[in-house]
């Protein structure tokens, strides 16, 4: 059962939780890029009515291939409550039949849950079983803290059994 870890980040922190995950559930990891420029407050703005409307973009790597893989982890920020374009576009150009998925999001406050159900709905349309989800708060933290935060969560889900 290989585990692939697909993720968007922008400021960091996500990018830390799924190396946190991939070293300690033997993942192999895909950083998706978003090509549209995202930083800056104007670009912030526009970036979380982007996830509001569900907007896609172009991103680097444009494909994943997904077939040597049982077990897929999503993970994204969350904008506005929702996952990022980035994501999202991965997310419909994967063939999720037959797989299982695990989707994650971090978060600076609140309205993670609404983005972790967003990606579960979006997964399932795909194909995939959804068999685990969760948020990392990330507001304030040191990347210490996120580290430790990840690895709880890595034990209370029990998220090693889905691993080979």
């Amino acid at each position: 059962m290989a585990t692939l870890i697909i993720y968007y980040s922008l400021g960091g922190k996500t990018d830390l939780v799924a190396k946190t995950l991939a070293k300690h559930l033997n993942g192999d990891l895909v950083r998706i890029h978003d090509m549209k420029q995202r930083n800056g407050i104007k670009n912030k703005f526009l970036s979380s009515i982007n996830a509001f409307r569900e907007t896609k973009t172009t991103i680097v790597p444009a494909n994943v291939d997904i077939t040597d893989y049982d077990t897929i982890y999503f993970g994204t920020p969350t904008w506005m409550g929702n996952p990022t374009p980035a994501i999202l576009t991965i997310i419909d150009r994967c063939n999720l039949r037959g797989k299982d998925a695990i989707v994650f999001a971090t978060m600076d406050a609140n309205r993670g849950d609404t983005n972790v159900k967003r990606l579960e709905e979006k997964v399932r349309m795909r194909g995939a079983r959804v068999i685990e989800s969760f948020t990392i708060a990330t507001k304030g933290k040191a990347p210490e803290q996120l580290i430790k935060d990840t690895e709880a969560i890595i034990e209370m889900k029990d998220l090693k059994m889905y691993r080979r």
